[in-house]
């Protein structure tokens, strides 16, 4: 459920009532002038997608994050969504973003997670069309976008540096009993997450009467080298981001464990956008069918199929 938040009173579908006639009536007003809504010019269109071919334009919304999108011009994502707007027939265009404002920019909502639900708590410029950089899917994020068909498997893992005094789990062949083993393992220690991603230690039942959690201050991209110069005992990483840091300094950290179930990632679409959603599900099928994706990871993430090779001979 997404939530109004205004001056202390949640506005939802089930507590409406709950607030003043004036909050009411403020909440109204909110909801006619927020950007989510399609602003005229938009409207003039037949539909989301003949928007933006008649602009001529896709807006990949992007946060430098692993080799997703590696900050440098390329990445998988970033070449994902260029083989999309080819598809399309339209100029690509990147948007770069951070992960503090990445769905504001995109439906024009400032949003915070609470739970699984959603507070809605500002509005902001809408600045793309598409969010793609290794999102992971999330019951909260699923509140605010439509996600498309998965694009890569993921995890989230607990990391330490070589020198950390415990050994790696053994793994059992059992997921549920390797999460119990790695919380076990890591009790009493200093946890780095970072709050409002798919890091967040409170989203795999990871409280500070167990660990000593840590929020790290910036930017997810950093925190493999962070936990390597001492920020924290260990880190939550996903597994793309950690392939990418043990080639990068190998022999500097050990992967404890696992904390998450298997994930998946995908691209992220406004709600508002159906057709454009729709056209990119039937091109990436295509580019599944014809082997040009599965290059594409092989160019980017050699290491996933030793982990997960069963994602991408899936049929």
């Amino acid at each position: 459920m997404i939530l109004i938040e205004m001056e202390g009173c949640r506005v939802g579908d089930r507590d409406i009532f709950r607030c003043g006639v004036e909050k009411i009536i403020l909440f109204l007003i909110f909801l006619m002038l927020s950007p989510l809504h399609a602003s005229a010019s938009e409207s003039d269109f037949d539909s989301d997608l003949d928007r933006i071919k008649e602009m001529g334009v896709l807006r990949h919304i992007g946060v430098p994050y692993a080799n997703f999108v590696t900050g440098q011009g390329d990445g998988l994502d970033v070449e994902l969504m260029q083989h999309f707007a080819r598809y399309l027939g339209v100029r690509y265009e990147f948007v770069e973003s951070n992960w503090n404002r990445i769905f504001a920019e995109l439906t024009g909502r400032i949003v915070k997670p609470a739970g699984n639900d959603v507070l809605v708590v500002g509005r902001a410029h809408i600045r793309g069309d598409v969010i793609a950089n290794g999102l992971t899917i999330l019951k909260w994020r699923k509140q605010v976008v439509n996600f498309s068909e998965p694009t890569f498997p993921t995890q989230v893992w607990c990391i330490a540096r070589t020198g950390f005094p415990k050994n790696p789990i053994k793994s059992s062949g059992n997921i549920d009993q390797d999460i119990r083993a790695t919380k076990a393992l890591i009790k009493g220690h200093t946890v780095m997450g970072k709050e409002n991603t798919c890091l967040a230690p409170d989203l795999y039942g990871i409280d500070a009467g167990r660990v000593n959690i840590f929020s790290f201050p910036g930017e997810l991209k950093d925190m493999a080298s962070a936990v390597i110069k001492g920020a924290a005992e260990i880190t939550l990483l996903d597994v793309p981001d950690t392939l990418v840091a043990l080639e990068k300094w190998p022999g500097k950290i050990k992967v404890l464990g696992p904390v998450s179930m298997k994930q998946l990632m995908a691209a992220g679409f406004r709600k508002d956008s159906p057709e454009l959603l729709k056209a990119f599900n039937k091109f990436f099928a295509e580019l599944n069918k014809s082997g040009e994706y599965l290059r594409m990871v092989q160019k980017y993430y050699p290491a996933v199929f030793f982990y997960y090779e069963d994602f991408f001979t899936r049929d």
